[in-house]
């Protein structure tokens, strides 16, 4: 578990925070510019101290300011991937990979070096010099970089940002491998909700120095501020299901919902695979009864829960289906005219082209040191 109680002051700038998250996983630290992600991370690392708190990351307690206890940047074994990379230019990438491996505690090894250049995709690029790279190869250099020091967590600090979104979507992947692969702690700083989806099993959400919320997408999807921060088009329900079945003759893969099944493409998934989809608000319609002849494929039953109204003619309602919840934006008239009210059953449809989701490796994992 990493376990967060602190106040931190930097200069005009005040950040509380208190959260506790599993380990191992993807912790997302999510919010706006200004909201206080790198600040936290960097106190985590070691680079900023508290005025008072604790941070501890399952047994071992890297800071206690009643107790006094203060461990230095170089002995927390926090390996830190930034923005930029930070690579050393004086060096091809096989000698900045070399850097990371030396700094790592003999005999306390977990990540293999030709598996993670394997994993990484760098094999052809070990006698490149830094100047010679990509934006995307330089991050996935600095990741490889990071985990050969054999890191407790790993930290990266809005490691996409400055990457195009092809550059994005070229990395994204590694970092979904080194997840699904390796059972080590990650603390992703992002203000990209894309990339929570992908990525995170947990989030604490930021704003103003101050920690909103935290928890589980799943939790935190239907959250007003975190709809209030990706905005009306990204609301929706998060949803992390198993893969029941798959249809050899459309391709559809299928997952039990409440009493229902919710079909859709996902080309990587086969049954057993465990996989996040995403169901935008926007996407889903409400109907009062059992729909017929429609070529919706998904009719998911479900009970109205909650009508939210949003302005400019817009109400989010949303629907317990199971131990579920979906979301859908309709209009003021729409909830006049079907008389719809908390507690009332209704049918949530939802077309299977619409649905995003990503699929996640069942594969043996290798946990980081304790």
């Amino acid at each position: 578990m990493l376990d967060v109680d602190l106040t931190l002051r930097s200069g005009t700038f005040e950040l509380t925070a208190q959260f506790s998250s599993p380990t191992p996983g993807v912790v997302t630290l999510f919010g706006p510019s200004g909201a206080g992600k790198t600040t936290l991370a960097n106190a985590i690392a070691g680079l900023l101290r508290p005025v008072r708190g604790h941070i501890r990351l399952d047994d071992r307690v890297l800071f206690d300011g009643s107790a006094g206890i203060d461990v230095p940047v170089e002995r927390r074994r926090i390996g830190y991937v930034f923005q930029d990379s930070r690579l050393f230019p004086h060096l091809d990438v096989r000698g900045n990979l070399e850097y990371g491996a030396r700094r790592a505690p003999a005999g306390d090894r977990y990540a293999d070096r030709e598996e993670i250049i394997v994993l990484l995709g760098l094999g052809a690029l070990l006698g490149r010099r830094v100047n010679q790279l990509s934006g995307g190869e330089r991050q996935r250099v600095a990741l490889a970089r990071a985990l050969l020091a054999q890191p407790r967590l790993l930290l990266l600090d809005e490691p996409l940002a400055a990457l195009d979104v092809a550059r994005r979507e070229e990395v994204l992947p590694y970092l979904e491998t080194l997840r699904d692969r390796f059972a080590i702690p990650m603390l992703y700083v992002s203000h990209q909700y894309d990339e929570v989806l992908r990525l995170a099993g947990y989030i604490v959400l930021l704003a103003d120095g101050r920690v909103l919320a935290s928890g589980t997408p799943a939790e935190l999807s239907g959250h007003a501020r975190l709809r209030a921060l990706v905005g009306t088009e990204a609301v929706g329900a998060v949803l992390d299901v198993e893969v029941v079945g798959l249809d050899p003759h459309t391709g559809l893969v299928s997952v039990a919902l409440g009493s229902g099944t919710l079909r859709f493409a996902l080309p990587s998934a086969r049954p057993g695979a465990r996989v996040r989809l995403n169901v935008l608000a926007r996407d889903v319609i409400l109907a009062t009864s059992a729909p017929h002849g429609l070529s919706v494929r998904n009719a998911l039953a479900g009970v109205l829960t909650e009508l939210t109204d949003e302005g400019s003619d817009s109400v989010l309602a949303s629907i317990a289906v199971g131990s579920a919840r979906l979301f859908a934006r309709i209009t003021r008239a729409a909830v006049v005219e079907l008389a719809l009210s908390s507690g009332m059953p209704v049918w949530a449809l939802v077309k299977a082209a619409s649905l995003r989701g990503h699929a996640f490796s069942r594969g043996e994992q290798r946990g980081a040191p304790r």
